[in-house]
């Protein structure tokens, strides 16, 4: 049951940072395609560990992220009803690289198959 709570809470705030991360003014932010990919909740809802994909350099997305970290806390407090606001970790979520290699590595084996087909 308690899961299920908290993977509730995780969709939760990790959309409402998406929507938050909109009206973020800061530079290295904005300049980097930041995108909220999912978060996960402690559980004890003390903190959260925010994972993000950018288009940019990542190390200078997190230094951005984490100096309007109080903007988003407060924009969870405020659309939120919890009764801690959880402190935010931002870490690059490597999800999508790793998909894009698997999928690049499947075709060059498919290729591969096709050339091996076309050679017989």
């Amino acid at each position: 049951m308690a899961k299920y709570r908290r993977g509730r809470i995780n969709d939760a705030v990790a959309e409402e940072l998406a929507i938050a991360i909109r009206d973020v003014r800061e530079p290295k932010v904005i300049n980097n395609f930041v995108s909220i990919t999912r978060a996960e909740v402690a559980p004890d809802l003390r903190v959260a560990t925010v994972y993000f994909s950018c288009m940019g350099d990542s190390a200078e997305a997190a230094e951005g992220l984490k100096k309007c970290t109080g903007m988003l806390r407060h924009h969870l407090a405020a659309t939120l009803n919890l009764r801690i606001t959880p402190d935010l970790r931002f870490v690059k979520d490597g999800s999508i690289e790793h998909g894009a290699r698997i999928a690049k590595a499947l075709e060059s084996i498919k290729k591969a198959e096709n050339k091996e087909v076309d050679d017989e």
